[in-house]
Order: structure tokens, then sequence, then C-alpha cells
């Protein structure tokens, strides 16, 4: 794993790796709380989603093979939201703790701030996810609470973290318009 990751958005050819990548977490881990993992055609359509409202959906790659995906979407669905985005980072197993976390989540807070949004929340799973928490924290995210025990999987209550972040000059000034951007600016 000494080969430079590449960013660049998700292609439709992708989701198979995608999947699995995400299957991954859903059965093994906590921070997704699905329970039973979507398949490779979901995960085109939630990414569709995505990308119709001009979002970012970044796939890290390196000597041709997917290592983790990252994307923002919308945090809520009522009208007052639309200048809040949610992020999501996912890695394969062996892609974790390399830099690549830090590398996914920060094109993606830099082409949501490029587009006008001014806040990112993260919903993490798991109160014990020291890995996503210290990566948001690394990307200027700070803890603004827990709700504990609002889920149960693998046998187990989980907590939920929240952590958020401003973009620009978060809720410092009034909004502008979001602004349409075709490709988000990759980082290599």
């Amino acid at each position: 794993m000494n080969a430079p990751a590449i960013l660049r958005p998700a292609a439709a050819g992708d989701f198979a790796r995608i999947a699995e990548i995400y299957g991954h977490h859903v059965a093994h881990g906590l921070a997704s709380f699905e329970e039973v993992a979507p398949g490779a055609a979901e995960l085109a359509d939630r990414h569709a989603a995505i990308a119709q409202r001009g979002l970012p959906y970044l796939v890290a790659e390196r000597a041709g093979l997917i290592i983790g995906y990252a994307y923002a979407g919308p945090y809520r669905p009522r009208s007052a939201y639309r200048y809040t985005v949610e992020d999501s980072v996912y890695l394969a197993p062996e892609a974790a703790r390399r830099g690549i976390g830090r590398l996914l989540l920060g094109a993606v807070i830099a082409y949501c701030t490029e587009r006008g949004y001014r806040q990112m929340v993260a919903v993490i799973g798991d109160s014990a996810n020291t890995a996503s928490i210290g990566l948001h924290k690394s990307q200027g995210f700070r803890l603004v609470g827990i709700v504990e025990g609002c889920g149960f999987k693998l046998g187990r209550w989980v907590d939920s973290v929240v952590m958020q972040r401003p973009l620009g000059p978060g809720n410092g000034a009034p909004p502008g318009s979001l602004r349409k951007i075709r490709e988000p600016r990759l980082i290599h």
C-alpha cells in the first residue's frame, strides 16, 4: 500500500467494490446501524440521489483498487436544514489508519465549503469508535452530543456520537445561495 491514493468521483462500475467495503462494516462493525448490507444496485441508487443534488461522492483508489469512499448527503429533509450536510466515510479494512479517511473527508469538506454549505454533521456509530471520532476531530469537528443506547446491533446497545464543524463562515453570516459545481476538486 505504498502507491499514492487517487481520489475521484464514484462511477457506475464502482458499486460492487463499494458494496463489499460497506458490507464489511454492516456485518462486523457499529459504524453503520444497518443490519443487512445493501447490494451494489441499492448503493448505486443511493449514489444517484446524492449526485442528483450535486453533492460529492468520492472513492479513493490505489493501484486500481478502491480502498475507501466518502460522500456528503443532506443532513435532514426539511428546508431549513438546506445549508447543512452529513458526511459518511468508509474504508476497506486494509486501508484503515493510513491517512485515506483524512484524504477523503478533507476533499468532501472542501467541496461542500466551495458550494456554500455552512455546517457539516457527523453521526458516528458507537461512542467507542475512536478511529472515526479521531478522524473527525482532526478535521475540525467538535463533539456536540451523544445519543446514548439509541441502536441495538450485534447483541448490544450502541450510542450515536454527533460531531459538527462549520463550513466557510458557518453560522456567523447570513447564507448565500448554494453554488453549482459540477466536479469536486480532488486531492491526490
